[in-house]
């Protein structure tokens, strides 16, 4: 729709990027619209990772924007170049999507067109998101809105918007969740050259287990990306703040878990670990029992026994003797 100039502001003396919208478009009053759409959702949006709107105006070369000029690359072309994301370089971009788009949510306006061609990554990792040219503003939607004509790229529109419904920010963040399944597997959920066949595969087929094409995905991770591909809206994350906490949570679980224990959490993990389960058999126990019970030589009571059994052998004989030595008297 547009060209993007580098350009250079000589009165506060700073570069800028210009966005003309094309010869071929200018006659075309929806284009028109659309043109200053951006300028005015994006103007009223201040906010460290939304790329900021200098002006807009017109002269004999048409229509123009003047935005901020970002140094780096899109995050599209970083995709291609990298073919995975680690966890640690790409869940704080993936968070600063969330804050941006998040943003505009609470603002009213939703993007519709969120793809990580609309993302910027500047040389220092901050993200910036552009490119509202297609916005909406919440106030001016109609549940009961049907489209004809469907604005945004195929690969990363929702089901409802491929069907013309009314958008809403639970769109943004099914958007949003194809860039995250493209950054951690290097593909998209579905992919054809056909935007009718694309549109028919997104509502009655299920994304590849992220996990299967990239097992370094977490089992967390890999629910969180499927739950906002959800068909359906109401299954999703309502908006990007929401789905930011998760993220954030998930981070900071993943960044728990790295961490290595000092000496002291060792010592005492140790000291109320478990005994193995070999050290937990029954036979040593069973001998050392049998070995305390066992009752040991007790000489006092062994020699009073010997002691009662001569006291007794001795009464036999006197007790003879006695008995003779008085039987003659008794006659």
């Amino acid at each position: 729709m547009a060209l993007v100039y580098q350009g250079y502001d000589q009165m506060l003396e700073r570069p800028v990027a210009i966005k003309l919208l094309r010869q071929d478009f200018l006659a075309d009053e929806g284009f028109r619209e659309r043109f200053r759409q951006e300028a005015k959702s994006a103007a009223n949006l201040t906010h460290p990772n939304i790329v900021t709107i200098y002006d807009f105006g017109f002269d004999e070369n048409g229509l123009f924007i003047i935005m901020e000029f970002v140094r780096g690359t899109d995050l599209k072309t970083e995709i291609r170049q990298k073919g995975l994301f680690s966890l640690e370089e790409g869940v704080p971009l993936i968070l600063q999507a969330c804050a941006a788009l998040g943003y505009a949510h609470r603002a009213g306006i939703v993007h519709c067109d969120v793809k990580p061609h609309n993302m910027l990554v500047t040389p220092d990792r901050r993200l910036k998101i552009t490119d509202f040219g297609i916005a909406r503003a919440l106030s001016t939607l109609d549940s009961q809105e049907k489209q004809d004509v469907v604005w945004g790229s195929p690969q990363y529109l929702s089901p409802e918007q491929a069907q013309g419904s009314m958008p809403s920010p639970a769109s943004d963040v099914y958007s949003l969740g194809v860039v995250i399944y493209e950054m951690f597997t290097g593909c998209l959920p579905f992919n054809t050259d056909d935007p009718n066949e694309l549109a028919f595969m997104r509502m009655i087929s299920e994304p590849i287990s992220p996990s299967s094409l990239n097992p370094l995905i977490p089992k967390p991770l890999e629910q969180i990306m499927l739950k906002v591909l959800s068909k359906e809206p109401s299954q999703r994350y309502r908006t990007a703040d929401q789905l930011g906490q998760v993220l954030l949570s998930f981070q900071q679980q993943m960044d728990n878990n790295s961490l290595v224990p000092s000496p002291i959490s060792l010592k005492v993990e140790k000291e109320t670990i478990t005994p193995p389960k070999q050290q937990e058999t029954p036979g040593p126990e069973i001998e050392d029992e049998e070995v305390s019970l066992s009752p040991a030589f007790d000489w006092k009571t062994i020699r009073l026994e010997l002691a009662c059994i001569l006291f007794v052998g001795g009464l036999v004989p006197f007790g003879l003797f006695v008995w003779f030595s008085i039987r003659p008297l008794l006659h």
